[in-house]
Order: structure tokens, then C-alpha cells, then sequence
């Protein structure tokens, strides 16, 4: 399967994107929004918003945070203790979990991490999966499951509120409506301050927002998965609603460190994931190096280049890569004030319009939790 069709159907609509973007900015062209954006220091990320919330345009995913995590690493909480405090300062205020993330621990962890400085951060975490029944891949929910979770990912987080609140994968057989209601009933009683949703279509966003407005929409989006661009993005635009980015790195497949040759094994999540295959990431090396082409002209490495490009598409997007080790946080969080100019972008966008991309980037059960 290729994705030459979505990349040009992106390609022809960017100048609306773009016009859509000078309107959310109140600025007349593109470069303006960037210019106007809070700059970086020396220790600081430049500062975006997730709704009222003010965060670091980087956040850390946190869903390898397990003994055993997601993508099959072998961790220590004093280690992840110490990665999230690092993280805290590198000038990272965004940490992003869920109940799911190692079955409870990831929140435990993180909960633990953030205590001294839990008053200058913001914690996203997530809720939809039968997580306390031992069933994590049977989706629900139902209101009174929804209020349990909540409780659950208050007590492990350490805190009586939850900064920003995703469902975590739409439940086709609770209406959107039923979802947004309790929720709501949640940020007035305090417990919740912000919520969203993840892979959700522009139709159950506008369902959603309809009955309690909406901060943020949390999907897969980076170099190699374009989709939410013409999926959601312009409704997005029209509702004023950010976005949160995860996997911006492509599952680490952009930073180089894998090839044709590479295997991945279970509990490696990518063992099982199409692009991952060898065939597909011989067939997908021309993306790489053209990644790594552009990263030397930004004088980035492909890891930081996969976070600029990101940063520089809309500036209501927050990037949140994910790592369980200290150096590679520290090379995502070196690019801090670099961006791409729209004529970058658009020179980006012209070569990476001719190279085909073989595989899909879900398995058939993560596909079928996906709303569309």
C-alpha cells in the first residue's frame, strides 16, 4: 500500500492550510505565526498551547515507561525516575501517560518521578481500555467505567486533578455524546481541567466538542503518516483545537538506527507492525535518506530534524517522542529554537511527494480500534 495519493492531495491544499493557519495566528502570512511563537532559551523549549494549557512544545511520551515496555526494553523505575527529572531539566513541563501504558505502572512511575515539581508541569493521561479487568484490548467507555478510571489515574498520578484528559481510542458502542457528557460532569466537579480525544474522525470531533469543548487531538502524525493533515487538521483549524503528536520519530525507524536487516521480536510492538517488516523498510529508504539529507542541511540530527519538521507544520502542534534512555532525551531536547521556513517546507514537501511508502503503519487490531 502507498501513500503517493494522500501526499498529494496534502500538497494540493496546503495553500488553505496555510490561509487557515494565518487566521488562527491573526497575522498575515505563515513566517509571522513562527516569529510571534515564544523563543527557546538556552534551557527552555519554546512555549505552545494545549487549549489554556501553556507547555513545552516537546512533551515525553511516557508509554515505555514498564519493567518491560512497549517497544520491549527492560527498565528500572529509579532509572525512569531519573529520565523524567532530567527531562523536567532539559525544560520539558509535558508528560504524556495513560492507564494502559504498562498496565498501571507508567502513571505509577511517572506520578512518583513529577512529585518534587508537580506544580510547574502538566500530566495527559487516558482512559478507554478495560485496563483494571485484565482486559486491555477490549475497549469501553461507558460512564460509570470512565469515573472508575479516573479515580484510578488520580490516585497513581499523586494529584486531585487531571491537567488533560484523552479518551483513549473512540468506543463505537458508547455514543461520542455519552463520552463528552461525563466528562464533562468530570471537569466540573474539578477532577479533570481539560480533555480531548485520540484517532478520532473530524465527524466524532465535531460530536464531541458539541457537548464540552474540546482542548486537543492526540494521533500518530510524522514524517511517514501525513493523514491527519486532510483527515482532521482543517477542522481542527476551524474549532481552534491543538493537536498532540505522538510517535513523531516513525517508531525510530527516521532516526536511522534500523535497516532492512534489523529484526524485532516479541514483546517489540514493532514486530508485528507492516512497516517495520524488512521488505518495507528496504522499500522505505529513500525517506530516510531524505531525512538525513535535510537534517545535515538543518544541521540536526534525523532524530531532531523528525521534531523540527513537526514543530514547523502548524503552531498548534506538540510533538511528544517517547524514550526510556538519557541520552537519546538529551538529543531530543538539542534542536530546541530550529524550524523550517515555509519555503523549506515547500521545497520538503516537493521531493517528498515522489517517494512511495510500502506498509502500513498499524497492525489489523490496532486498525480496528482506530475510528475514521
Amino acid at each position: 500500500m502507498t501513500n503517493k495519493n494522500s501526499r498529494r492531495e496534502f500538497l494540493k491544499s496546503s495553500t488553505k492550510f496555510i490561509g487557515g493557519l494565518a487566521v488562527l495566528g491573526g497575522t498575515g502570512s505563515l513566517n509571522e505565526i513562527f516569529a510571534n511563537a515564544t523563543k527557546s532559551t538556552a534551557t527552555n523549549f519554546e512555549i505552545r498551547k494545549i487549549g489554556d494549557m501553556k507547555v513545552s512544545a516537546v512533551g515525553l511520551g511516557c508509554v515505555d515507561f514498564a519493567p518491560i515496555g512497549y517497544y520491549g526494553c527492560q527498565n528500572q523505575k529509579s532509572d525512569i525516575i531519573k529520565l523524567v527529572r532530567r527531562a523536567f531539566d532539559n525544560g520539558i513541563t509535558l508528560f504524556d501517560t495513560a492507564e494502559i501504558y504498562g498496565m498501571t505502572t507508567s502513571e505509577e512511575w511517572l506520578g512518583e518521578a513529577i512529585a518534587p515539581f508537580k506544580n510547574q508541569v502538566k500530566v495527559e493521561t487516558k482512559f478507554g481500555f478495560e485496563v483494571a479487568e485484565n482486559r486491555p484490548g477490549v475497549l469501553n467507555s461507558k460512564p460509570t467505567h470512565i469515573k472508575k478510571a479516573v479515580e484510578g489515574s488520580l490516585k497513581r498520578l499523586k494529584t486531585d486533578h487531571i491537567d488533560m484528559l484523552f479518551q483513549h481510542r473512540v468506543d463505537k458502542n458508547t455514543p461520542i455524546e455519552e463520552v463528552a457528557d461525563v466528562v464533562n460532569s468530570l471537569i466540573k466537579e474539578g477532577k479533570v481541567l481539560r480533555w480531548g480525544l485520540c484517532e478520532a474522525s473530524a465527524n466524532t470531533i465535531r460530536k464531541a466538542h458539541a457537548i464540552s469543548p474540546i482542548s486537543a487531538i492526540e494521533s500518530e502524525y510524522a514524517i511517514w503518516w501525513r493523514e491527519p493533515e486532510t483527515k482532521i487538521f482543517p477542522t481542527l483549524e476551524e474549532l481552534g483545537i491543538d493537536f498532540v503528536a505522538y510517535s513523531p520519530l516513525a517508531r525510530g525507524y527516521l532516526t536511522g538506527v534500523f535497516n532492512a536487516n534489523s529484526k524485532f521480536a516479541l514483546p517489540d510492538r514493532r514486530a508485528v507492525l507492516p512497516r517495520f517488516s524488512p521488505e518495507a523498510m528496504k522499500h522505505n529508504a529513500p525517506l530516510l535518506e531524505l531525512v538525513q539529507k535535510w537534517a545535515k542541511a538543518k544541521d540536526v540530527t534525523p532524530a531532531q530534524f523528525c521534531l523540527v519538521w513537526a514543530l514547523s507544520q502548524r503552531p498548534y502542534i506538540i510533538a511528544i517522542p517517547g524514550t526510556t534512555k538519557v541520552p537519546h532525551l538529551d538529543e531530543l531536547c538539542g534542536a530546541k529554537g530550529i524550524r523550517m521556513s515555509q519555503e523549506e517546507i515547500a521545497k520538503f514537501d516537493k521531493e517528498y511527494a515522489k517517494i512511495d511508502i510500502l506498509g502500513h503503519r498499524a497492525n489489523e487490531a490496532i486498525e480496528a480500534q482506530i475510528d475514521k
